[in-house]
């Protein structure tokens, strides 16, 4: 007859037991810890402990505030409808909803049970029950995921999908044990790199690079949702510095998948359409740093993988000189001409670039790579233009196609600087000086945002001779 009474006590008890003994020894028990599983890197395995701590720390503090607050709704609930002692009734089920799903259920009854015996009819009854069966649930099933996922770093999928994992296999203590142990297992794959995957299944931050995110919404033909991406990147970048870390390299990424044969023409076609209208929205943007508080960042936060090899810089380019200082070549209507690689991408680079050269003060036009083959380029106007700028995102093998390009520019405009834009940064072009003075080109870059420093020292160059001239 005592058995299902001292089995939970007894259990009360060996918990009570090791939770005091474990706070007593918790600085030898933490040493010992990192001494088992992180000695090699005492700094990753410290701030591991630290995340841990502080998300599981949030966790309780919200849990706290929560089952508070539902007390405070149910007794001031009871206290309208007119059940005694609605005080006793809030305290008793803020205490007893940290007992998981069931707890509010079971504080219910007592209001009830005394809502029938004080009122002759049904109406505090069915009132009282109301009160719990719209409260709880809202509490359980919406609030908390959401607060639950802000404040541990869980998403609210993983709130409740872990609540159902862990109650399955342990039972009642496992929906209390649930979101603590989810936490720490997304802190190990925050900060353990072969257990990223549990931060991208349970985390909420997002599973995609930015530059994936970009690729992934082009090659759906999706240029609204990419925008929205944009809009976002923009409040803690520039739009030379979105172009350049983002945009370019999904471009890089679909010219790859292109060139291997998995990108169907239609896809491709969807890739190009979403790229034109992409520059189109931002073409009233400006391109500058963003603003202290938009760019600020939480010093405490780990990034994940993704972020820790995605580099991000805000700085922009300066402006060109006033038009009336720019010597004669650099007055025209479009002094600077970007001409697109023979890449099926590389008109949509083409693109962005001029628009960033616009943007600091120097007009340019865009053309295709058709307008410059060897029939077409006799009839290519070059009039009013002080510099060419060729973009490629792949030139892969020999470069020899670009070097007889080269050539009929510098047939076609002697006196016409050239620059030749290689945005795959590695390009061996870039890096071998001999096998660039052979190409031909006067500047070589691999960023857009170098390519408009290029075009702007070269206006301020021509600029300062003229006054000197003068």
């Amino acid at each position: 007859m005592l058995g299902p009474i001292v089995e939970p006590l007894t259990t009360v008890g060996i918990v009570l037991v090791v939770v005091v003994f474990l706070l007593l020894q918790r600085e030898d028990l933490r040493n010992r810890m990192i001494r088992l599983f992180g000695s090699g890197d005492l700094h990753r395995t410290t701030v591991a402990m630290d995340d841990a701590a502080g998300r599981l720390g949030t966790y309780f503090l919200v849990q706290l505030g929560m089952n508070a607050t539902f007390g405070v709704i149910i007794g001031l609930g009871l206290w309208l409808i007119g059940v005694p002692n609605p005080l006793l009734w809030g305290v008793f089920s803020a205490l007893m909803r940290f007992v998981p799903y069931i707890g509010a259920f079971i504080s219910a009854l007592f209001p009830l049970a005394l809502a029938a015996a004080v009122d002759p009819g049904w109406s505090m009854v069915i009132a009282t029950a109301i009160l719990f069966l719209v409260a709880e649930p809202l509490f359980g099933h919406v609030i908390e995921p959401l607060l639950y996922g802000h404040s541990t770093g869980m998403s609210p999928f993983a709130v409740i999908v872990s609540t159902l994992f862990w109650g399955f296999l342990w039972g009642p203590i496992g929906l209390i044990l649930a979101t603590p142990f989810t936490v720490c297992l997304v802190v190990l794959g925050r900060h353990v790199d072969s257990l990223e995957f549990l931060d991208i299944i349970l985390g909420d931050r997002p599973p995609l690079t930015p530059v994936e995110n970009f690729y992934q919404r082009m090659l759906a033909g999706d240029p609204d949702e990419a925008r929205d991406l944009g809009e976002a990147m923009l409040k803690e970048r520039s739009l030379s510095s979105y172009y350049d870390e983002v945009a370019l390299k999904g471009l890089q990424l679909a010219a790859n998948d292109y060139a291997r044969g998995v990108v169907t023409p239609a896809q491709l076609e969807n890739i190009r359409a979403s790229a034109r209208s992409l520059v189109e929205d931002f073409e009233d943007r400006p391109d500058v740093e963003p603003s202290g508080e938009d760019k600020a960042v939480n010093p405490n936060e780990t990034p994940t993988l993704a972020e820790r090899t995605h580099f991000k810089s805000e700085a922009v380019p300066g402006q060109a000189p006033p038009r009336e200082m720019l010597p004669e070549s650099w007055r025209g209507e479009a002094p600077v001409l970007c001409v697109a690689g023979r890449g099926p991408l590389d008109e949509a680079s083409s693109a962005m670039l001029a628009q960033l050269l616009r943007k600091h003060g120097l007009e340019a036009r865009v053309v295709p790579y058709g307008d410059v083959s060897r029939e077409q380029i006799r009839s290519l106007d070059l009039t009013g233009v002080a510099m060419v700028c060729i973009s490629y995102l792949d030139i892969t093998g020999s470069p020899a196609h670009l070097r007889y390009l080269l050539e009929r520019l510098r047939k076609k405009a002697p006196t016409v600087k050239l620059l030749v834009g290689l945005w795959p940064e590695g390009e061996k072009v870039l890096t071998d000086a001999s096998l660039g003075r052979q190409v031909g080109a006067d500047v070589y870059v691999s960023s857009l945002r170098q390519a408009v420093e290029a075009c702007l020292g070269a206006a301020t160059d021509a600029s300062e001779t003229v006054g000197r001239a003068a």
